[in-house]
């Protein structure tokens, strides 16, 4: 190596002449450079590694990851991903803050690299080790010592943990397992892991262990609530959303309760992009979210009210797009892609109703396999009852009838399902709604127009599903009762109504429903709502979320490219689905897999029970009176 020149030689060079050129803009020095071999090495690597940082993300990003001696030393994005096309933005640039520091992660101090247990039970183990022949009698000798169980127990919560290694972690596993193998069955063994997609071969590994042990693996997505339980509700499955780019197919987009920036910064740019179409953008957040620098107008509404919000919405677009106006293109796809036209039977309560259940094929008498699950309309062209394609029961009476053609199932003739029963109803009844207030329950008294039908079981009042909407959101249509005459009047589900509850002016909610809704006339449907655990998040979601959906399904926007509800939260994009789930859950060894309902798990576990400080006469319907239990955890088994 060369030998550096002493501290007094590097101060005397500064007498040395220097040569300098270019009218002394430049100048010749010697100076020692080698510190600079720091910053040229930074970016050395030996290969390149092609991955993704799929983190609970659904971005599935592409990054290099630069590696040197098995070291990561950086990582970039990777840019060649196919075009999309000359009518749509192309998926660069990709990637977020969180993928291109990933490597800091990797390296921190701060991540657990070994084994900890807490150190009261570990000298337990030790001593017990010591003292029985097996590892399964020492477990044995400290749970069913009281002392020494209790003893463990209550250093749970304040620390106390100490380095282990390995092998001797893997013993007290096993040991505590086996056990409780042995004194409960292997069904009480419990496995809980979120997100498969995040880590598949990991999160397999141990599911494929608890399954070949007996134990059932614990559901996730529901539990942390970023599944909405409205969309089993509504449509019978999970979440099914399209991909970020059909953002740029949309004519009006409303981020609600999602802050894109943030939770999707991959596919931000398309949000950016779609504004250069003159997409209009609204935002409804409590505060001013990264989403909301996006947006045309902010909807900025009170924590938790977002269902007032929706419902007002609804009743503005109820009102003049289905009442006072009729768009064509909303009937139809009402009739054909919604339960509007079905039939509801009404029970009799003093001289008014209450919303019973679906008029079926068997009730009128239709000789149809499972005809309890078909549910019947009104068909116009033949003044008749009928029985579409596509319900329930089509679904699974093995005839392959599951498409909503508006066809008849028994004679396949073209159906015109009829809406409303005004126009052919035999009188205008009251209907009881239960409203539920931070005042107390109450009962809401609406008119619908009733109808008396002969089942095999007698006479019975029916009514349309479209008739009851109406008047759950409180739309006037000059029948009189309790309808608001219009949206100032501060009647449930109006926007004046709203207001005192969510904080936003009523004009502006009926100004932005108007316009969600024109867009869909203008665009057939490519209307769009962007949601997110922002409004998942919250007790009773379910209602938020099903008030939210009614929107894009009443301007006919759902299941159109560019429109709908689009609802993103964590990773749900295991693709190899089928091949990992015989693997994950050793459907190649036995069948079926257990699984456990998480939410109801981690409730009794827990003892979450025992801190239900609302009664259940609080929520339950002021029409059925008293409550079948007195607790929440009734519900939960009976459900």
């Amino acid at each position: 190596m060369k030998k550096k020149p002493s501290a007094l030689m590097r101060r005397l060079k500064y007498f040395s002449p220097i040569d300098r050129y270019n009218d002394n803009h430049t100048q010749e020095t010697y100076e020692d450079r080698e510190w600079e071999n720091v910053y040229r090495k930074r970016w050395q690597h030996d290969k390149v590694i092609r991955s993704t940082h799929g983190v609970n993300c659904t971005g599935s990003c592409s990054w290099n990851i630069y590696v040197k001696d098995g070291i990561v030393t950086w990582e970039g994005q990777e840019l060649n991903y196919p075009t999309t096309g000359p009518d749509m933005p192309d998926f660069e640039p990709r990637g977020c803050p969180r993928g291109a520091s990933f490597s800091w992660y990797i390296y921190s101090p701060l991540r657990v690299k070994y084994p900890y247990v807490r150190g009261v039970l570990w000298s337990m183990w030790q001593e017990e080790l010591q003292n029985n022949e097996s590892p399964l009698d020492a477990w044995k000798s400290i749970v069913e010592n009281p002392e020494k169980a209790c003893k463990y127990k209550q250093a749970r919560g304040k620390g106390g943990f100490i380095r282990a290694n390995w092998d001797e972690v893997l013993q007290l596993v096993s040991a505590s397992l086996l056990y409780t193998v042995i004194k409960y069955g292997p069904d009480r063994n419990v496995g809980f892991s979120p997100i498969p997609a995040m880590s598949m071969l990991s999160h397999a590994a141990g599911s494929r262990f608890m399954q070949l042990m007996g134990g059932p693996m614990l559901s996730f997505y529901d539990w942390y609530a970023d599944l909405p339980p409205a969309s089993p509700q509504i449509w019978g499955d999970q979440t099914d959303v399209p991909e970020s780019s059909d953002w740029y197919n949309s004519g009006y987009i409303m981020t609600w309760g999602s802050n894109v920036p943030m939770t999707r910064t991959p596919d931000a740019h398309f949000l950016a992009e779609v504004r250069y179409k003159g997409t209009k953008v609204v935002s409804v957040s409590p505060d001013f979210a990264e989403s909301t620098k996006f947006a045309d107008d902010w909807i900025s509404v009170k924590q938790g009210t977002d269902g007032a919000l929706a419902m007002a919405m609804g009743h503005v677009i109820l009102q003049e797009f289905y009442v006072d106006n009729q768009v064509e293109y909303f009937t139809k796809y009402a009739k054909q892609y919604t339960d509007f036209p079905f039939f509801v039977t009404l029970k009799q309560k003093g001289d008014q109703f209450v919303a019973d259940r679906f008029l079926n094929a068997a009730d009128i008498g239709r000789e149809t396999k499972l005809g309890e699950w078909k549910p019947v309309l009104w068909n116009e062209n033949t003044n008749d009852f009928a029985t579409p394609q596509g319900t329930m029961g089509s679904r699974w009476d093995n005839e392959k009838k599951w498409n909503l053609r508006l066809e008849d199932e028994e004679t396949g003739e073209k159906i015109d399902p009829r809406l409303s029963l005004l126009g052919m109803e035999e009188s205008i009844g009251t209907v009881q709604i239960p409203y539920f207030s931070d005042d107390g329950n109450k009962v809401l008294e609406r008119t619908i127009p009733v109808k008396k039908v002969m089942t095999e079981e007698g006479e019975v009042f029916v009514t349309t599903v479209y008739d009851l909407t109406l008047a759950n959101y409180g739309v006037n249509r000059g029948f009189g009762g309790q309808e608001p005459k219009d949206f100032n009047d501060d009647v449930p589900f109006t926007p004046a109504w709203q207001e005192k509850l969510t904080g936003v002016k009523r004009e502006l909610i009926i100004q932005i429903a108007r316009e969600f809704a024109q867009n869909a006339v203008d665009t057939n449907g490519r209307s769009m709502i962007i949601v997110g655990a922002g409004i998942n998040h919250w007790f009773n979601s379910d209602t938020i979320y099903r008030a939210v959906l009614n929107l894009v399904l009443l301007v006919g926007a759902q299941g159109v490219n560019g429109g709908g509800w689009a609802h993103y939260v964590g990773q749900e994009k295991l693709r190899p689905a089928e091949g990992w789930q015989t693997i994950a859950m050793a459907k190649d060894w036995q069948g079926p897999p257990k699984l456990q309902n998480g939410t109801s798990f981690f409730y009794f576990v827990t003892d979450q029970w025992r801190y239900e400080d609302t009664p259940v006469g609080h929520l339950a319907s002021p029409i059925e009176g008293n409550s079948r239990y007195q607790h929440h955890g009734d519900y939960n088994v009976l459900a």
